[in-house]
């Protein structure tokens, strides 16, 4: 890795990092980009949660009146 890297206040060019703390600084550029695909996951199932609960609301309501709203108020 080439660049610098701000840590705390201060900066240090990369290049002159140790070898331990440039094997450190790539593994935690891994763990971030990983907290970011997990967030990006999260975000998605909650987002499909969110829909199958809507659904299974709909369902039940259609259930309890027996009337599908979706298809009386849908483009379809």
């Amino acid at each position: 890795m080439t660049g610098r890297l701000r840590l705390d206040d201060n900066v240090y060019e990369t290049a002159d990092l140790s070898a331990q703390a440039q094997s450190l600084l790539e593994r935690l550029a891994f763990v971030q980009g990983r907290l970011e695909e997990l967030t990006a996951n999260v975000a998605l199932l909650n987002k499909a949660k969110n829909a199958y609960i809507a659904d299974l609301k709909q369902d039940l309501v259609r259930g309890r009146v027996g009337l599908n709203f979706g298809a009386l108020f849908g483009d379809e």
